[in-house]
């Protein structure tokens, strides 16, 4: 299987590897919030002795209500995430969701991500492809809630057909049958990565209840927090090269997918235990 490296962050995922922790808030919020979670969630990877790469989005084009919270927009999302990257010295994951945005986004993100409903659309993810190649990154792909783990051979070989060395990498998130439920085959871990890509977990989004927040009586997704924890530690187990997690100082009044995040001071707790079973698969 294929390794993909971060060189200038020393970060290598793949066989032979620690696991790589994608994680921080769902969305910018503020300035202040992103740089307490990181600041957290940085120092406790380095504890842990785990490569670090902050996550978060500067726009959620996908709610269920148009008066969703969706962040602070491209321009001021990414000057926090500057800010961010330079404060604390690590890379940073964001999504982008239009052909136009690839360029603008890799100027800062050194891990592009196309989200899991776009996943199939190939101006998109050819954008992404060839605007993180040239900085050096890697295309981070949510396998679309509809699509088989063994179809995602086109994605990779899409990206593979307009790129010199393939920045692919797959993550799992669950697929959906409606009736407002994910459900996570863990078979598809090691069915994604015998494609020859390194392959995460995104076990926050992966314990979504779409349309089923009580809270906006249906206006919003729900969760269940609870289940994020069983979602990682299982993937892991199963193969996951890398963890995508979100969290929160207070869920509760989180402004976007509250119900799935978890709180930050459950990160070292977590972490350790992903780290123990990832160490134990791989020895």
């Amino acid at each position: 299987m294929s390794t993909l490296s971060l060189d200038k962050y020393g970060i290598t995922i793949g066989e032979g590897h620690p696991l790589v922790v994608m994680a921080g808030l769902n969305v910018l919020e503020n300035e202040e919030l992103a740089m307490t979670v990181g600041a957290h969630l940085k120092a406790v990877c380095e504890k842990l002795g785990l490569p670090y790469i902050f996550k978060a989005s500067w726009d959620k084009a996908n709610r269920s209500s148009i008066t969703s919270y969706r962040g602070p927009g491209l321009d001021d999302g990414l000057n926090i995430l500057s800010k961010v990257k330079a404060e604390l010295g690590t890379p940073v994951v964001t999504d982008y969701h239009e052909i136009d945005q690839a360029e603008p986004v890799c100027e800062v993100a050194e891990v592009l991500q196309v989200p899991a409903f776009l996943c199939r659309q190939t101006d998109l993810v050819v954008a992404g492809a060839k605007a993180i190649e040239a900085k050096g990154g890697w295309l981070h792909v949510k396998k679309a809630q509809f699509l088989a783990p063994w179809d995602c051979k086109n994605i990779i070989t899409k990206v593979g057909e307009v790129t010199t060395n393939n920045p692919t990498l797959l993550c799992e998130r669950g697929a959906s049958f409606g009736y407002n439920n994910l459900v996570v085959d863990m078979l598809g871990i090691p069915a994604m990565k015998a494609l020859g890509v390194p392959v995460t977990i995104d076990a926050t989004h992966a314990v979504q209840l779409p349309g089923a927040d009580p809270r906006t009586a249906g206006g919003s997704t729900g969760g269940r927090r609870e289940g994020v924890p069983i979602i990682a530690k299982s993937a892991v187990a199963a193969g996951a090269d890398g963890v995508f997690l979100e969290f929160h100082t207070d869920p509760d009044k989180a402004l976007c997918d509250g119900p799935s995040c978890l709180p930050l001071d459950a990160a070292e707790g977590l972490l350790s235990q992903l780290k123990a079973i990832h160490e134990l698969v791989r020895s």
